[in-house]
């Protein structure tokens, strides 16, 4: 990794939009964020609160001071592998936005399409469908679901109290309290004896080995109770599989993420031992195996 570019150069003047731009991408890469020219654009444009696509347009203008500081602020920030989301606040996923912090993963893209695979697996003319989010987290999965499908009802069950709270902070946000709950539970242990017609579910799944190998990004920033399954990664997997049958409806369904590869089909597993049914994997954008889904007979 070469010296990394010290961005308070910038304070120094009144850059223009171009010369920031060049300025915060040379430091992000020079501090290993290899995504550093898009990072720059990011930043620049929550700085400028503008669209980031009128930085291109606009290469001329020139920042006014507080621009600079909040700037230059939020490349430090960047430049120690504060993940991008948390120094802009919120993340986009899906048809939404949530706020996120440190007590909650950052929702990833991929996860976007476990939650459209859920999306697919919901009943059609059933009233009031019921959807549990288990492990929300953000509560990412939970107001993208409510919010693409009206009729449906979330319960949204996390194990961090923390967590939790910002769950229920997204769900107020984009006015969905009346259709999503969100509950502190260790698994289903707050639900009740209701039951859903699809479970949904990114556990910890990251062998406990493998944590430290991660980018800082992660290794560092996302919460360890959102990453850790145990010495295979199976450990949380194991319990949820074993409890969902007895809390799902007849002909519902468990659609799950996963490490990929051979975990996805250890998944595939142990889902048919528990006499789960039809089930099937599907591939992330990368084309790994990582998404598996068994339905209740």
């Amino acid at each position: 990794m070469r010296r990394a570019v010290d961005p308070e150069t910038l304070l120094d003047s009144r850059p223009s939009v171009g010369a920031a731009l060049a300025v915060g991408a040379d430091a992000l890469r020079a501090a290993g964020v290899d995504s550093g020219a898009v990072d720059a654009e990011w930043l620049l444009a929550a700085g400028l609160r503008v669209p980031r696509g009128t930085l291109r347009t606009e290469p001329d203008r020139l920042l006014e001071a507080p621009e600079v500081g909040w700037y230059v602020a939020a490349l430090r920030r960047r430049m120690k592998r504060e993940p991008l989301q948390h120094v802009l606040g919120t993340a986009a996923f899906r048809d939404v936005i949530v706020r996120v912090n440190t007590d909650a993963l950052v929702p990833r893209p991929e996860t976007e399409l476990l939650a459209e695979w859920a999306l697919q697996l919901l009943p059609h003319g059933v009233d009031r469908p019921l959807v549990i989010d288990l492990g929300t987290g953000s509560g990412c999965i939970a107001c993208a679901i409510a919010s693409e499908r009206p009729e449906v009802e979330v319960i949204a069950l996390e194990v961090s109290p923390r967590a939790a709270a910002l769950a229920r902070e997204n769900v107020a946000a984009l006015g969905l309290s009346a259709r999503v709950a969100v509950e502190v539970s260790d698994l289903f242990s707050a639900l009740g004896t209701r039951r859903a017609d699809v479970i949904v579910s990114n556990p910890p799944y990251l062998p406990t080995n493998l944590i430290a190998t991660l980018a800082p990004e992660v290794s560092q920033y996302d919460p360890r109770t959102a990453l850790d399954g145990g010495p295979d990664g199976l450990r949380v997997i194991r319990r949820l599989v074993a409890e969902a049958p007895s809390r799902l409806r007849p002909g519902g369904v468990l659609v799950l993420e996963t490490a990929g590869g051979e975990q996805a089909r250890a998944v595939a597993q142990l889902m048919q031992a528990q006499d789960l049914v039809k089930i099937e994997t599907r591939t992330d954008m990368a084309g790994v195996e990582r998404f598996v889904m068994g339905r209740l007979r």
